[in-house]
């Protein structure tokens, strides 16, 4: 599954390098899950946006497990970090491994749209 090189699209999961390490942040190279930009003109922007992904189960009401699979090319049970939503240049997406279920695709979004609340 590969969608063209550096142009992730919205429910698909990437190795993303995260660069060096900053405190409560992700950093390194570890997978995440493209949620946007959403748009007809997203190939024109230079950036995306990811949620990424962790092997370290927080518990956290904002967590969404996401079982390895053969689609999601995961290899251990993850959970997605809502809380981090951030966007990234489409260059630091390195690999795509498969992409996401519609269960959970949809609890990410939902996850998102509470955090952003206002």
């Amino acid at each position: 599954m590969q969608s063209s090189p550096r142009f992730p699209r919205p429910g698909e999961i990437w190795i993303t390098d995260f660069g060096l390490p900053h405190p409560h942040e992700p950093a390194g190279r570890r997978p995440a899950v493209v949620v946007g930009p959403i748009t007809s003109r997203s190939s024109s922007l230079p950036f995306v946006f990811l949620v990424p992904l962790t092997r370290t189960q927080r518990y956290s009401i904002s967590h969404i497990e996401i079982p390895p699979t053969e689609e999601n090319g995961l290899t251990h049970t993850s959970a997605a970090q809502s809380e981090l939503v951030r966007s990234v240049s489409r260059e630091r997406c390195i690999e795509q491994l498969g992409i996401i279920d519609s269960e959970r695709w949809n609890a990410i979004r939902e996850s998102i749209k509470n955090l952003f609340r206002f």
